[in-house]
């Protein structure tokens, strides 16, 4: 019985590989297209890290990420019955400002590798990264004004959406200095890093091409409960993802001392676990190997990694309920449901 579960559930997570393949297709071509209006001097530093170029600007064949949030754009505006093409600009935008968001974070993290290659701040310095994260977020709003119907909701929607993944990071490098951090501030963190832009990506495509108010809404709301659980599934593979797979070093989360949920929900339990994950994170020195994995035993003997799954699932089913609660038919329903499905147990 539990085989046959499992081998639907993975069914479903590949359908929505699919579907989210199908939707990068469609966007991919625009994205390019906004990426080569940029100069000669930003456009390779932007390429490399979208995995189009290597580092001597020759084309590869790599792809530029799963583009979760920009196929979140087109499915929602194809549940609303409405003209795909109209929300490829949304979908065009969200991606620049994820991307945006990338650039800065791998800065501000001091990581050194990203989809299994050297990050653009460790390859062409701080200051490349930063100003290229920049002209991304300049175009992502650029890209919204082009749409003379929708474009000061659409706009408007974007930038306060900007604002929120600042003010998220800004919250997350603060706790950096913490040495304690309640599991509703560590959430709260998650909902502005992550949820804020998959929610905004699905309004964007229910707006776009023509939906009204409540489906603005309901889609919002299942992008919403949809990041966060992208974000609780991003945290588990940090501690126990396969490199192969992440394209980061195993542990990185963990050597980084990273406040991350399935961290939070254990040091905030009790018992012998709990106080000894605290301890390995108020250290100063650097984690070895051997006690990034002593502190992984112990985020899951303190119950943060079961927490955290069961939050995962829980996130799941509150966003189908808004696409249930919105009407749709199940074919309406089924991509975005199967993308929801790839969300949370995906490897990578």
């Amino acid at each position: 019985m539990y085989t046959d579960i499992a081998e639907t559930l993975e069914s479903a997570a590949d359908a929505g590989r699919s579907h989210t393949l199908r939707a990068a297709q469609i966007v991919t071509p625009a994205l390019r297209a906004t990426i080569d209006t940029l100069s000669s001097r930003i456009r390779p530093i932007v390429g490399y890290h979208f995995g189009w170029l290597d580092l001597a600007g020759q084309p590869t064949d790599q792809g530029c990420g799963k583009m979760v949030r920009a196929a979140l754009t087109v499915l929602a505006a194809e549940a609303c019955g409405g003209e795909v093409q109209r929300a490829v600009r949304g979908a065009v935008a969200v991606e620049l400002v994820h991307n945006f968001s990338l650039l800065h974070d791998d800065v501000m993290d001091g990581d050194l590798e990203r989809r299994g290659r050297p990050t653009v701040w460790a390859t062409s310095g701080v200051p490349a990264a930063i100003l290229a994260g920049d002209v991304l977020l300049a175009r992502a709003c650029a890209v919204l004004q082009n749409d003379s119907e929708h474009r000061i909701w659409a706009t408007k929607l974007l930038t306060e959406t900007i604002a929120t993944l600042a003010e998220g990071q800004m919250a997350d490098v603060a706790f950096e200095r913490r040495t304690t951090i309640s599991l509703k501030e560590a959430l709260a963190v998650s909902e502005a890093k992550t949820a804020a832009l998959l929610s905004c990506a699905c309004e964007l495509g229910a707006g776009l091409s023509g939906g009204g108010a409540e489906a603005r809404g309901r889609l919002a709301k299942f992008g919403w409960h949809l990041g966060m659980a992208f974000q609780l599934v991003d945290d588990l593979l940090g501690i126990w993802g396969d490199p192969a797979a992440t394209g980061k070093p195993a542990g990185s989360d963990l050597r980084n001392r990273k406040k991350s949920i399935p961290v939070v929900a254990a040091m905030n339990g009790t018992g012998a676990a709990a106080e000894e994950l605290a301890a390995i994170y108020r250290g100063e020195e650097p984690l070895t190997d051997d006690t990034a994995d002593r502190a992984a035993k112990l985020i899951e003997s303190a119950g943060g990694r079961a927490w955290t799954e069961a939050e995962i699932d829980r996130h799941k089913k509150e966003a189908a309920e808004q696409l249930e609660a919105l009407g749709l038919s199940e074919v309406q329903r089924r991509p975005l449901l199967a993308i929801a499905e790839y969300v949370a147990f995906r490897n990578h």
